[in-house]
């Protein structure tokens, strides 16, 4: 599941664009709690990144579904989590704010699954 690996890079390389970009393009241009918005979108977005290679890893060991439904699960996360963060802060439309609620949800169910997987997979 070569997907779950590219996920994982394209939102690492992303998640640290952005960071960059909030930090030196849009500190002083937003206010701090839109800025601090953006910059936990950064970091959900950047830890989920890393939660998805490792979940690439661990696919390769045990080829569970349950795996492959956690990063899809993580990666719609990221989408709609940190991307109605984003846009919540840069162009300050408020509707987005009901979306992130989603995001965290396919969160949960994504490390939910991955739960789910670590009791059913092989024993050692």
């Amino acid at each position: 599941m070569k997907w779950i690996l590219a996920l994982g890079a394209f939102y690492g390389m992303t998640g640290v664009m952005l960071g960059a970009f909030a930090a030196h393009g849009l500190k002083g241009r937003l206010s701090e709690p839109l800025l601090s918005a953006f910059q936990t979108a950064v970091q959900y977005q950047l830890w989920h990144a890393l939660a998805l290679v490792l979940l690439f890893v661990l696919y390769r060991q045990q080829p569970l579904a349950l795996i492959k439904w956690s990063a899809l699960s993580m990666g719609v996360g990221v989408l709609l989590f940190s991307g109605s963060l984003y846009l919540l802060a840069v162009t300050g439309i408020k509707w987005f704010g009901p979306v992130t609620p989603i995001g965290g949800v396919a969160f949960i169910l994504g490390w939910l699954l991955l739960l789910i997987a670590a009791l059913k997979g092989e024993s050692a």
